[in-house]
């Protein structure tokens, strides 16, 4: 399939499932919670949208903008309306606000689950050359990408320390490694060298850990909820980061849908030319040539959607679980008319924010490239 076709595909499916999963969880949680949903619709609300079926007084519709979809909850800002989202107590009213995201979160613990059923789990058991230093000690030795440490002078290696600590022992010392090739042990001898630039003993070798594909589900889902909580963490780190100057404002840089499908179109092209390359890198190795560029993005940009949406700006489900506490708290609530007041001034100022970065998207391209 031509990649700009495939790009345009995944763009719109990946950008409006994203976008529908998150209300597909405002849904759920107003059904679960007595709140009566009037319409659930696929698509940007547009005049003339085609109903597809009513399920329990909600209508399920097809609009004709694609990218995403919407929940109208019945009574959503008006606590007059008897069955309504405003007129719901507040712990429900929070629970339906933090759906959402939930939901992103968890869509993102189910890509990287499924990244590393295809790519496999890392064994932080062993110790894997990933690359072999040119006219280095382990080349002459005859060491090879993709071997893995078994022992060194009959000392177990079965991690990064325990291989540092035998090569700092044995500088200018012929070191007797064992390691497993293609499921065969090797017996080869290195000589540690003091490396004047490092300072320290080194033979020569890039190292990391090799992947096993036979993995169960939970140890994939397991990993998924770890990697989610680092991209979490890594997100809420990025203003540090700009203002430390650890990252270029650049790459900080909040872009529109021309940048995400710019990015998207690079994981794409990677993703086929993997595929279509024979001699890629075994999942046993290394992921790093395995065709799952593509849903990393995803992953990100689900994170990326969940986590926008908590920050406490008024019309985001943030801004609105903002205005629940104070009931929570002092058992009084704010008047509905300021509150609605202040969503819709907030979602003004969305709007304008977003159409800004869209235009600057095509005006001065961000300079993000995939590695």
């Amino acid at each position: 399939m031509n990649e700009t076709v495939l790009t345009w595909i995944v763009f719109i499916l990946a950008f409006g499932g994203m976008v529908l999963i998150h209300e597909f969880g405002h849904f759920i949680a107003a059904r679960l919670n007595n709140i009566d949903v009037e319409e659930f619709g696929i698509g940007l609300p547009t005049p003339g949208a085609l109903t597809l079926f009513t399920w329990k007084g909600t209508r399920f519709t097809l609009n004709w903008l694609p990218l995403g979809g919407f929940v109208r909850p019945k009574g959503e800002n008006d606590p007059s309306v008897p069955g309504g989202l405003a007129a719901a107590s507040p712990w429900k009213r929070l629970a339906v606000l933090f759906a959402g995201p939930t939901m992103n979160l968890l869509l993102a613990v189910v890509i990287y689950a499924i990244i590393f059923n295809l790519v496999g789990v890392p064994d932080t058991t062993k110790v894997l050359i990933a690359s072999v230093t040119p006219e280095s000690p382990a080349s002459a030795a005859g060491f090879q990408d993709g071997d893995i440490f078994i022992s060194g002078n009959d000392q177990p290696i079965t991690n990064y320390d325990q291989l540092r600590r035998i090569i700092d022992s044995s500088v200018d010392k012929p070191v007797s490694f064992v390691v497993n090739r293609n499921g065969e042990e090797v017996g080869l001898t290195a000589t540690p060298h003091m490396n004047e630039i490092e300072k320290r003993a080194m033979i020569g070798v890039g190292l990391g850990v090799p992947f096993k594909q036979k993995v169960s589900l939970g140890e994939t889902l397991g990993l998924g909820f770890q990697y989610t909580g680092y991209s979490v963490r890594a997100l809420l780190s990025l203003p540090a980061q700009l203002l430390r100057g650890t990252i270029s404002p650049e790459q900080g840089r909040v872009i529109g849908l021309k940048g995400i499908y710019d990015v998207l179109q690079q994981s794409v092209s990677h993703d086929m030319q993997a595929s279509s390359n024979s001699s890629a890198a075994p999942a046993s190795t290394s992921p790093v040539d395995q065709p799952v560029r593509t849903l990393e993005l995803l992953a990100s940009l689900t994170i990326s959607l969940g986590v926008f949406n908590l920050f406490p700006f008024p019309a985001l489900d943030g801004g609105r679980i903002i205005f629940v506490l104070p009931e929570l708290i002092f058992r009084r609530r704010v008047s509905p008319q300021i509150e609605n007041f202040v969503h819709g001034m907030g979602m003004a100022v969305l709007l304008l924010f977003m159409l800004y970065v869209n235009v600057m998207d095509f005006i001065n391209p961000a300079n993000i490239t995939i590695p």
